[in-house]
């Protein structure tokens, strides 16, 4: 979890046998859920196993913060956060465990949707009113979701949390499933922990896919997205400026403002999450010069977004497509970036890690109302199955968005501009695309 730098937990504290729960509020079931990998997505799978009464343990390599209650609601990083966009249907999952109200007040609803290409004339725009809609979905700062999402696992007696733990081997049998880990790599410190059913969402290296020797397709982009916040002298007004430049995709979301609420009607934000995309090799100005950063990102957007007159601190990623080839393996379930990680265009791919978990949360809770075992291979691959089509339309959807826009033939420029100006005309085409991009049909 990249939010987080400081220890929470020690062995001393840590549970011998994972079959006791004697210290936790009574689970629906014995059968228990390991999860590898307590990101944004281990979390949140987490809580909704707890929302439906089952018990997980949870293990993070990295050391979690101690967070307090009381003292969780100042904003300290003003032009330095990595943000997300969360869908309509994130945003719903959040709602149905409880944790939403806690959220939305770093979260920044978006209103409108813009669309364009530099240098041309195609463009087009989702307006919420047309939509009949509340918001498209909302921007939320990631130290804020993650730093909540803790809090609510450590106060969640059903949630076992385990940091500095580092996954050495995953071992099946034909009940249960056995991943033994150590502490900060101290081989003298391994031990054991048993379950029904072990869930990876431990990142797009993922240690656990490759103990279970998961092979991956991957694809380089040769492309590196540039990520921070700057601040415009123009208000946002819950806009989002989806850019096609030559170089790649580009998109400023809004951001609520270091107090109030982003949902405030009267709020007038002036800080925006901006992805910008470039050729591997060329991110080191972007980097290190904010006036050449800022200078660019006025280039590209021209007035659509006003004066960009700050730039915090920017982090850089290497865009590369990776595909598990399958995602259940015995009593294993691969999940999150360990499963697909994809390219930031259109901000899709934290939104279907979220469906995928809310899927198989569902469908592990059935499995318990039937008495039935909820580590059964045939239950997890009848999950898979039914991912496909939604994960499957994602990661066509991302690719030929990044394809189509960066192609530099003067036909197919001309043809993905006139695609543009008919689904901004065309009846019935919005509201489909919109539906689908919400996340609520998939």
């Amino acid at each position: 979890m990249q939010d987080t730098d400081s220890h929470l937990s020690n062995a001393d504290n840590i549970p011998k046998k994972f079959d006791s729960i004697s210290k936790k509020k009574e689970a629906i079931t014995d059968q228990q859920v390991l999860i590898a990998g307590g990101g944004h997505v281990g979390l949140s799978f987490a809580l909704l196993l707890a929302h439906h009464g089952i018990a997980s343990t949870l293990l993070e390599k990295n050391s979690y913060p101690t967070i307090s209650p009381t003292d969780d609601s100042a904003r300290s990083h003003y032009l330095d956060s990595r943000n997300t966009a969360l869908s309509r249907r994130t945003v719903q999952i959040y709602q149905e465990i409880g944790l939403w109200d806690e959220l939305q007040s770093h979260a920044c609803r978006i209103d409108t949707v813009q669309i364009s290409e530099q240098g041309s004339f195609g463009r087009a725009q989702l307006n919420k009113a047309e939509e009949k809609v509340e918001s498209f979905g909302q921007v939320i700062e990631n130290a804020w979701l993650g730093r909540k999402l803790l809090l609510a696992a450590q106060q969640e007696p059903l949630i076992t949390l385990i940091d500095n733990a580092n996954v050495t081997t995953v071992q099946q049998q034909a009940d249960s499933v056995t991943l033994s880990f150590n502490y900060n790599d101290e081989a003298e410190n391994e031990q054991q922990l048993q379950a029904s059913v072990l869930v990876a969402c431990d990142g797009r290296d993922s240690t656990v896919r490759q103990l279970l020797d998961i092979s991956t397709t991957t694809y380089d982009y040769q492309q590196t997205a540039i990520v921070g916040v700057v601040e415009t002298d123009t208000p946002h007004e819950h806009a989002a400026i989806e850019r096609f430049s030559p170089a790649g995709p580009l998109a400023v979301l809004p951001l609520t403002d270091p107090e109030g609420d982003g949902n405030d009607e009267y709020q007038q934000g002036y800080r925006r999450s901006v992805v910008w995309v470039c050729p591997t090799g060329e991110e080191t100005r972007y980097l290190e010069d904010d006036a050449h950063f800022l200078q660019t990102l006025q280039q590209a957007f021209g007035q659509r977004a006003g004066k960009f007159t700050a730039a915090g601190r920017r982090g850089a990623y290497p865009l590369t497509r990776v595909l598990a080839d399958k995602q259940v393996e015995g009593r294993c379930v691969i999940m999150g970036n360990a499963a697909h990680t994809l390219h930031p265009v259109a901000g899709q791919g934290f939104n279907l890690c979220m469906r995928d978990a809310h899927v198989l949360a569902q469908m592990l809770n059935a499995q318990v109302l039937k008495g039935a075992d909820i580590g059964d291979a045939q239950l997890l691959k009848r999950y898979e199955k039914a991912r496909q089509t939604d994960q499957k339309r994602v990661i066509r959807f991302c690719d030929a968005v990044v394809h189509g826009f960066t192609h530099p033939n003067p036909a197919i420029k001309l043809a993905r501009n006139m695609a543009l100006l008919a689904f901004d005309k065309l009846p019935n085409i919005k509201p489909l695309v919109a539906t689908y991009a919400m996340g609520l049909k998939s």
